[in-house]
């Protein structure tokens, strides 16, 4: 698999680039924001691991380039800002999930295999989370082969939440995504089929857990 690395710390990245080689991926690597997103406007990558502080282009502006252009690729921040404010707005920008430096390559190695994971499941059609599945295709979904009875809005909440499990969606994610169906969706149509779905998921383990002023967050109960 391909893999864009792009740090601009040069002792950083050699040791990344060196344990993502031992995974497996093929890496190329670049220090400039301007040049990475020169890289994936040319060429497709599996996963991207990118840097934040970048010269040139900021990590934020390449990530929007990049959604802008249409590309799923699946993108890792690397990020030294902890605040939550910034890592809400990377998200929204399209960032799939967030390591915050400094940090063991361990967890980077266990949220890249996660990301690659759910990726793929999501490529084969299905979306899988705390044992819930969803069924692209059908959009049936399935606790552990029992199919739960849920209207369309339901499931294109639910679709939304599990493609960003353990991750904070926005409610105006969510009425974006709604919107799609029919007419406009508004905040309260929002937070009405989030009750809806967060009681028929509640007797199997699974929350919808309200962020109050961010958004919804889908977890397995422990």
């Amino acid at each position: 698999m391909r893999i864009l690395l792009v740090e601009d710390d040069p002792a950083l990245a050699g040791s990344l680039r060196q344990g993502l080689q031992q995974m497996g991926f093929a890496v190329e690597s670049c220090q400039d924001g301007s040049e990475a997103d020169a890289m994936l406007s040319l060429r497709a990558f599996d996963v991207v691991v990118l840097d934040l502080g970048l010269p040139g282009l900021s990590g934020m502006e390449v990530l929007r380039r990049l959604r802008k252009r249409g590309a799923t690729t699946p993108v890792l921040v690397l990020t030294a800002r902890d605040a939550l404010q910034d890592r809400v707005a990377g998200l929204k920008a399209g960032a799939d999930d967030y390591v915050l430096k400094p940090f063991d390559f361990e967890e980077l190695e266990a949220r890249l295999q996660a990301l690659l994971r759910r990726t793929q499941s999501e490529r084969a059609g299905y979306l899988e989370a705390g044992g819930l599945r969803l069924d692209k295709r059908s959009r049936q979904a399935f606790f552990e082969h029992q199919p739960l009875m849920l209207s369309s809005r339901e499931v294109a909440v639910l679709e939304l939440l599990m493609s960003r499990c353990g991750r904070v969606v926005g409610k105006d994610q969510l009425a974006e995504h709604l919107t799609g169906l029919e007419e406009e969706i508004g905040p309260n149509a929002v937070e009405v089929y989030v009750h809806r779905l967060r009681r028929k998921l509640e007797p199997f383990g699974i929350s919808v857990r309200t962020l109050r002023g961010l958004g919804y967050l889908l977890e397995k109960n422990d």
